[in-house]
């Protein structure tokens, strides 16, 4: 019987391997059909920032129903002429829709959205806590 000695070090792990492998892969953006998103909470306010360059304010559509905001943007269809001929064409606007369920805790009559720098931006305001004071109660 012959005993073989196994030495792992210097060998990546499997999660080191998929992860190298797909280093060389598009975007995440571009692969998976939607942009991502960044989120972050301050005190008064949760900011939601979604990266989208290139894309016109006007394509975008935000709604809001039943608690779920939705972000989507469609690209109009763009009109070819004869004169005008693509030779290379290594990226497109595609369309896409995202969603987000929010809790009781956003007052969605304050939700503000701004589009600049190829971020979309969402200011998602808190509603104010009401905080009950102590009272004394009277024994009777």
């Amino acid at each position: 019987m012959t005993l073989v000695k196994v030495n792992n070090n210097g060998h990546r792990s499997l999660s080191q391997f998929v992860d190298e492998f797909f280093q060389g892969f598009p975007a995440k953006e571009e692969s998976f059909g939607f942009p991502p998103v960044n989120i972050h909470e301050t005190a008064d306010a949760y900011h939601l920032e979604l990266s989208a360059p290139g894309r016109s304010k006007e394509d975008f559509k935000l709604s809001l129903d039943n608690g779920q905001l939705t972000i989507g943007f469609e690209k109009k269809d763009e009109t070819r002429t004869e004169e005008y001929k693509t030779i290379r064409k290594e990226f497109s606007f595609r369309t896409f829709k995202r969603s987000f369920n929010l809790d009781d805790r956003i007052d969605t009559t304050g939700i503000q959205a701004k589009y600049e720098n190829g971020v979309l931006k969402l200011l998602l305001p808190k509603k104010e806590q009401v905080k009950e004071t102590a009272k004394q109660i009277a024994i009777q």
